[in-house]
């Protein structure tokens, strides 16, 4: 008794490969088979390296803003005073800041005094942001205390100033130089408030690696800068560092009760959560929109299918006459399909891959091409283009091609399985 062959037998692989090594001429795989197979490589190309770039970018984009911001802000709601106008001062801020400080989870809690001043150096002027926080806590800013750009000395910055290397540009400063600091809320005499002039020598020089932060952050010594913005005894903020940023919104909560009934807080997510729900968006549409390229180029396989079936019509009927039947059949040409979409999506993963790794060098070699400023950090924000490979990206992108390769492949296999072999033989 005749034992039926198991699925995917040997023999289905043989047949399957003779079609593909058969030239044009012999019936074999036609052109287009060829250009579903670039389509494919190219599609997994393009998603692997937008998955890339947008993590890169996603990354990038929050490090940047947990290395030099709070990861948490308190504040007060503020209470009218004598004179009519509400102050929104903390003035027990070492006590507050030592209460949120116990709270589980928080790593560091630091007060700070903020104002917006002009910045001089001869002839050049710069709107810069002043932070107003003490030495010991201006060392638990990983973008300020840890930059890998940094010039000078954190060590002395009780003897002056820090500030971004945007700034320091702006005004052509270097480490060693005396800038002006000029606020329009300054002196109050007898004829009004005149603006207050300090100079103040620049002792560090910091990358954030955040354009915008670079070019506008200045750092100040805490009793200096509330003298300088006339905020004696009280401090503006208290900035909250915690051990999981990510975890920021569920500490909110307990930083919130711990700060008291009067302080609100404000979490990194809530001043960056725009723009991160438009990322978030873009990131959807892109994988639509090239998952659409992919199913496109797989798509082309339904082509070449039909084709090589035509030819092989002769072939097909002989090996149903011989005794195989419509499963084996099918299996051959699902075989052959799905050759070009394995072959297309490893192709495609591999240069998709090699981009991520390599986008450096991709990078300074399409600016060097382009002439130079390709990519303006006043604009994206940060310095240069990132990419970070990530397994679950790649294994999204490959599944992806794959489930669609193998899909489009069954239609033109089914077709090929049910041809009559009395009208494929006919006119033979």
């Amino acid at each position: 008794m005749a034992t039926t062959p198991p699925p995917f037998s040997r023999f289905e692989w043989i047949i399957a490969w003779r079609y593909l090594r058969a030239r044009k001429a012999e019936g074999g795989v036609s052109v287009m088979t060829w250009i579903s197979l670039i389509g494919i490589t190219l599609a997994v190309f393009a998603l692997i390296a937008t998955l890339a770039v947008r993590s890169g970018f996603r990354s990038e984009f929050v490090g940047t803003i947990l290395g030099a911001n709070a990861h948490v802000t308190v504040y007060s709601y503020g209470e009218v005073n004598e004179a009519g106008v509400l102050d929104r001062s903390l003035k027990d801020y070492e006590a507050l800041a030592e209460t949120v400080a116990a709270v589980p989870g928080v790593t560091r809690a630091a007060p700070l005094v903020k104002g917006q001043v002009m910045a001089n150096l001869r002839q050049r002027n710069a709107g810069v942001e002043v932070f107003g926080i003490s030495a010991k806590d201006i060392q638990g800013i990983p973008g300020v205390a840890q930059s890998e750009e940094s010039v000078g000395d954190l060590a002395r910055f009780e003897d002056g100033i820090a500030i971004g290397s945007g700034v320091a540009r702006e005004l052509g400063v270097s480490v060693g130089d005396k800038i002006k600091l000029i606020s329009p809320n300054g002196v109050k005499t007898a004829f009004g408030t005149s603006p207050r002039v300090n100079a103040y020598e620049v002792v560090y020089v910091f990358t954030a690696g955040r354009w915008d932060i670079d070019r506008t952050r200045v750092y100040l010594p805490f009793a200096e800068a509330q003298a300088f913005f006339n905020r004696e005894g009280v401090a503006d903020e208290i900035e909250v560092m915690v051990d999981n940023p990510e975890n920021a919104d569920a500490l909110a909560l307990a930083i919130q009760q711990a700060a008291g009934g009067t302080a609100g807080v404000w979490t990194w997510r809530d001043a960056s959560g725009g723009f991160l729900r438009a990322l978030e968006v873009e990131d959807n549409v892109m994988f639509i929109i090239l998952s659409i390229l992919v199913l496109i180029a797989a798509m082309n396989i339904v082509s070449g299918l039909i084709m090589l079936v035509k030819n092989k019509g002769r072939d097909i009927g002989i090996l149903r006459t011989i005794g195989l039947s419509e499963g084996s059949i099918m299996r051959v040409f699902f075989i052959c399909g799905a050759f070009t979409g394995v072959i297309g999506t490893l192709c495609g993963v591999v240069l998709g891959c090699l981009f991520a790794l390599y986008i450096d060098p991709i990078f300074s070699f399409v600016n060097y091409v382009m002439g130079g400023g390709v990519w303006d950090p006043s604009i994206r924000g940060i310095y240069a283009l990132p990419a970070e490979l990530r397994l679950a990206d790649v294994i999204s992108a490959t599944a992806l091609s794959l489930g669609l390769s193998f899909f489009v492949t069954i239609f033109p296999a089914r077709r090929a399985a049910r041809l009559n072999p009395v009208e494929a033989l006919r006119y033979e």
